[in-house]
């Protein structure tokens, strides 16, 4: 089958991010010893946000070896595409295994959002966030569905690591992660000094790079409760906005994890994910004051809040 892609445009935006999908899942494999796969996935959060979407995995082989090192040695391809109230995306990835305890990693991810207005809250798929003038420091959004393409690009690697591998048995799958990636974040439609809002967040993305690092320790078991695990995220803003300190833009921003993976069926997993994360403490400036308009409180930067509870299904169509 071959596929033909429509040009990405804002007006050939949906199209594009479908048709993505649609030749991910289509596409034959024909090589032997390929491995695919088709998922779907649904995401539900007690936050105001859901996501559904499906994704197409390739693995292949790639220089494996006999020993326990190598002989597992592929590289994956992933196709996804996901659909929320306010947002519509797709990705594609790719990531190499060289040796059974590292990995690299590379892919990009475009699409864009609207907005809603739900129990008489504005909830923000798209916007670019703004004062509402030099003596006004009051937020404001100025938005328009599809009003822009938001992409990013990154490259990353992972460091891995499982007791089993050492010590063969049913029990013994601690398992350790270690992932770091560099990434760029874009939006068409911002200027370089714009900040914007992508997916309900706190309107404080701005174009340029960021470093994301995740730490997992877990333990795998042979029951349906198979994996329970902690996991540390960081995220590092490297813009070169001036006076950036002032609000704290330059400090590691932590989301804290705890979670449980379920296997319902043969094809039917379960996630549930509890979450806390790091925020700035002020002391000028509220959530209705536009984040360069705050000041940091240098004697205590940073509290822990909770943040969401979330629970992902996933089924494997084949």
């Amino acid at each position: 089958m071959r596929c033909s892609l429509p040009m990405t445009k804002r007006k050939t935006l949906v199209p594009f991010l479908l048709a993505v999908l649609l030749c991910a899942v289509a596409a034959p494999s024909r090589a032997d010893g390929i491995a695919s796969s088709t998922e779907l996935f649904l995401q539900l959060s007690s936050r105001p946000e859901a996501k559904i979407g499906a994704n197409r995995s390739y693995v292949i082989p790639f220089l494996q070896g006999t020993g326990p090192l190598t002989r597992d040695n592929n590289i994956r391809t992933a196709f996804s595409a996901e659909l929320s109230p306010i947002s519509l995306n797709a990705a594609t990835e790719l990531t190499w295994t060289p040796v059974a305890f590292f990995q690299l990693a590379g892919g990009a991810r475009a699409g864009s959002g609207w907005n809603i207005e739900l129990f008489g809250k504005e909830i923000r798929g798209y916007g670019i966030n703004r004062p509402r003038s030099a003596l006004d420091p009051a937020k404001e959004t100025v938005s328009s569905p599809f009003g822009g393409l938001l992409w990013n690009a990154f490259g990353g690697g992972a460091l891995q690591f499982d007791l089993g591998a050492l010590f063969p048995g049913d029990w013994n799958h601690i398992v350790f992660r270690a992932y770091q990636e560099l990434r760029y974040k874009g939006n068409s439609s911002a200027g370089s000094r714009d900040s914007w809002y992508f997916e309900n967040d706190d309107g404080e993305n701005r174009n340029g790079f960021i470093t994301y690092g995740s730490y997992v320790l877990g333990y795998q078991m042979p029951l349906k409760l198979n994996m329970i695990g902690l996991m540390a995220e960081m995220t590092r803003l490297l813009y070169d906005t001036p006076g950036r300190e002032i609000w704290g833009d330059d400090l590691t921003q932590w989301m804290l994890s705890a979670l449980a993976n379920y296997t319902l069926t043969e094809d039917l997993s379960a996630t549930l994910i509890v979450q806390a994360r790091t925020r700035r403490n002020y002391i000028s400036g509220d959530n209705d004051t536009f984040y360069q308009a705050r000041i940091l409180n240098e004697n205590n930067k940073r509290h822990l809040e909770f943040f969401r509870v979330a629970l992902i299904l996933n089924y494997r169509l084949r």
